[in-house]
């Protein structure tokens, strides 16, 4: 029985298939766009997730301020490089400490200008931030301490202003003053959040507090824990170390956060796997559509074929058989834009990530659930077209014109 309206649903859907392309249109739309969201948005999100850990899987932000909440204040004093100092001197288990201050400028040299982030900081940044000296060399103790006229240069500000040659030894005007370049960075691309990571010019803490912000505060300590040190043990320890610091009392909070990047990663995950559920959602709207696109014609099919329908009950077809039949190519329907549409998700996904530069992840599960989706679709929207057709009185239905 099964086989026989399988093959009937066959033979009608070829017999007008212009009609049976478009009824399926919403199906294909639908599937495709769900499956393609989600495969981006799973790509942006391992984007981020490899990112951020890049700064290593062991690391530590800490910054003045309370996180944002209920009931919790934004405002503190700032750190001091002697609250760096002191978690790299007394808490074991630490790698490196790197205080930095960024701030945007725009930087000058060979006739050229271009806005940048100018950050102030240490030799340590670049080991914690992954940062390679592509050319030249990073800052000297001596440069440290005196607050030195000299800078490390990202690619993106080397390409804007020199044009790609040899920019070591030349001279970069920031904020009125001008500084030697004595390094290059390796080129990093961009991060999750779509920054520039090679848009950057790096020169000692000491010179940008002078030179530049006019005030020794520091919003930002990005600490390394040794590998195998107990990063918990790390965090509760600096923690303290940083109350006693700042003069805290047992009673008071903690005017500062500390954030790993394990727990950063987590964060941003759940938001983007939030938003990639949402758009999703809104994508499978479209199947509903679809659904309602095979309903209509389903119904349409039911009164062009009800005297052929009337007939076959006469002879002695059951209801059960009419409601199969009728069922069965709604299904197929279904199925075969679910199909479609699953191939042009898999084309659609991998030109969007190319050119998003998120990494394509295929994803069995959301795809073999597209698909069922789209079948359960064609279970529901055809079950009331095929209840009608099974339901028609034969005498009646073979009198019909």
């Amino acid at each position: 029985m099964l086989g026989n309206a399988l093959l009937l649903a066959l033979r009608q859907t070829f017999r007008n298939p212009m009609r049976s392309i478009l009824t399926v249109l919403g199906i294909v739309i639908g599937v495709a766009a769900v499956i393609t969201m989600v495969t981006v948005g799973n790509g942006a999100t391992q984007q981020v997730r490899d990112q951020i850990a890049s700064l290593g899987s062991d690391s530590l932000m800490i910054r003045p301020g309370q996180r944002l909440g209920p009931g919790q204040s934004v405002g503190a004093p700032s750190f001091k490089e002697s609250d760096a100092e002191a978690l790299a001197t007394q808490i074991a288990g630490i790698k490196a400490v790197a205080p930095s201050r960024t701030s945007t400028q725009v930087v000058v040299a060979n006739g050229k200008n271009w806005s940048t982030s100018v950050i102030g900081t240490t030799n340590d940044y670049f080991s914690i931030n992954n940062l390679t000296i592509q050319e030249g060399r990073n800052f000297e103790q001596s440069e440290l301490r005196a607050g030195s006229a000299v800078c490390v240069i990202g690619q993106t500000v080397k390409k804007e202003l020199f044009e790609n040659h040899d920019a070591l030894g030349k001279l970069l005007r920031v904020k009125g003053f001008s500084c030697q370049i004595i390094g290059e960075l390796e080129q990093k691309g961009q991060s999750g959040m779509g920054m520039d990571k090679d848009d950057v010019v790096i020169i000692p803490l000491n010179t940008f507090q002078r030179r530049i912000s006019g005030n020794v505060r520091i919003p930002l300590i990005t600490v390394a824990v040794e590998p195998g040190s107990d990063i918990e043990r790390v965090k509760e320890s600096s923690r303290l170390l940083l109350r006693e610091r700042r003069s805290l009392s047992s009673s008071e909070m903690d005017n500062f956060n500390i954030l790993d990047t394990s727990e950063l990663i987590e964060t941003i995950s759940k938001t983007t796997q939030v938003l990639t559920m949402l758009l999703g959602a809104v994508a499978a709207v479209s199947l509903l559509v679809g659904g309602i696109g095979i309903m209509n014609i389903m119904l349409v099919s039911v009164t062009e074929r009800t005297k052929e329908i009337g007939v076959r009950l006469a002879i002695g077809a059951t209801e059960r058989e009419v409601l199969l039949q009728f069922l069965v190519e709604s299904i197929m329907l279904a199925c075969f834009g679910g199909l479609l549409g699953v191939i042009l998700a898999f084309g659609a996904s991998v030109l969007l990530t190319h050119f998003m530069g998120v990494p394509f992840i295929f994803s069995p599960g959301i795809n073999v659930l597209a698909f069922c989706f789209a079948a359960f679709i064609g279970i529901i929207f055809g079950y009331f077209p095929a209840r009608r057709a099974a339901q028609l009185d034969p005498i009646e239905a073979v009198r019909h014109e």
